[in-house]
């Protein structure tokens, strides 16, 4: 859908027309619950977040993953029930020589020549997903609008109401640990 098409609708939503709302759910609401997925980590609290999320506003796709992700966060932020882990605790560590510190498979750990899918598989994925749990909230949601929404840095900065500079290193820094925590489930298999 182009800028036009939208601004048409958002026009028509206006001024009440109820087929606006669906062709807009239609084409967003997809999008929408896989972003609050992602940063509300449940079904139930996603769903939520899509069924609150409309309302006419310019730039519409900019403006969805900005509601999108703000709901979600504050749905996150409402149930504490789940303990988020410093991120500094999964991240590595060096010694003051700058070598990486830990046991010999996690320094030896090539990931160049495993496939994606082996990664992606099983009991991998499994410890991806805790992994992304465990984010705290503010580099897990730069993680799903950058790698799973696939927005520029910039876009994500402004949905987020952040520094590009700042969107580059929370991505930067969250890579980091999920790459640490694969690493540690699976250094033994990867030499």
């Amino acid at each position: 859908m182009d800028t036009a098409s939208e601004t048409v609708l958002v026009e028509r939503l206006r001024e009440g027309d109820a087929s606006a709302l669906e062709a807009l759910m239609e084409r967003y609401a997809s999008r929408i619950f896989r972003i609050a997925r992602g940063i509300a980590r449940t079904d139930a609290d996603a769903e939520e977040v899509v069924q609150d999320g409309f309302e006419g506003r310019a730039q519409l796709s900019t403006w969805i993953h900005r509601v999108a992700t703000n709901a979600a966060l504050l749905k996150r932020r409402g149930k504490r029930v789940q303990v988020e882990v410093s991120l500094e605790e999964n991240l590595p560590t060096f010694l003051d020589d700058g070598h990486r510190e830990g046991p010999r498979p996690y320094l030896l750990a090539d990931w160049s020549r495993t496939p994606e899918a082996e990664l992606l598989d099983g009991e991998a994925r499994a410890v991806l997903s805790r992994a992304i749990d465990q984010l705290p909230e503010s580099y897990r949601a730069v993680l799903i609008l950058r790698d799973v929404e696939e927005l520029s840095n910039e876009e994500t900065a402004r949905i987020l109401d952040e520094s590009v500079s700042t969107i580059k290193s929370r991505l930067h820094r969250a890579r980091m640990a999920l790459r640490e925590q694969l690493t540690r489930h699976l250094a033994p298999t990867l030499h």
